[in-house]
């Protein structure tokens, strides 16, 4: 038996990865990433950054991607809890602005992969979240894009019932239909 179960989401490429906790009364161990059984469920990419923030509850990140040096990336929650989303964005995809979402928790401590070509976002449901996630690609800030967290057009529902809190710079994002996507074109649709 494997260390991971691997969950295809609606959207082909985001994958839900809940690992497999070996616990006790002292206390737990897990593995949070083999490149081999990985590879084996699809996932090849070789990650070459690590990164962690912290966030308060209500605060919403995203919906972010790089224009170049496209990043896919492997997320988790080390504390607290959020509802993190992925959009497929690469040009003549079948599932071209469709979105897909898990609730990422400390306690449930799955994982959601976020393939290169799509946008990345989340939004904090608990007080604080801890938040750390594995790049396949160099943050670039000349290549950042983004796109609008509420954009009609995608329809993500996020689970609030309260105004998020964004940065400045996320309230500003455009929307999906007045961007080029180009530079995803790789992927061949």
């Amino acid at each position: 038996m494997g260390k991971f179960k691997f969950i295809q989401t609606e959207v082909p490429g985001i994958v839900i990865v809940e690992p497999t906790v070996f616990g006790d009364d002292r206390g737990y161990f897990m593995e949070t990433y083999h490149q081999q059984e990985f590879a084996a469920a699809g996932i090849t990419d070789a990650f070459v950054q690590d990164n962690q923030s912290m966030s308060r509850k209500g605060v919403l990140r995203g919906l972010h991607f790089q224009k170049s040096n496209t990043q896919g990336k492997l997320v988790r929650v080390i504390s607290g809890r959020v509802f993190d989303v992925g959009v497929d964005l690469r040009p003549g995809s079948p599932f071209f602005g469709r979105w897909a979402a898990a609730e990422l928790t400390s306690e449930n401590k799955r994982q959601l992969y976020v393939p290169q070509g799509f946008a990345h976002g989340f939004l904090v449901l608990s007080d604080i979240a801890e938040f750390t996630y594995k790049c396949t690609d160099l943050y670039t800030p000349t290549a950042e894009g983004g796109v609008r967290w509420n954009d009609p057009d995608i329809d993500i529902r996020w689970p609030m019932d309260i105004v998020p809190q964004l940065s400045e710079k996320d309230e500003q994002l455009p929307f999906l239909k007045n961007q080029e996507f180009s530079f995803f074109e790789r992927w061949g649709f």
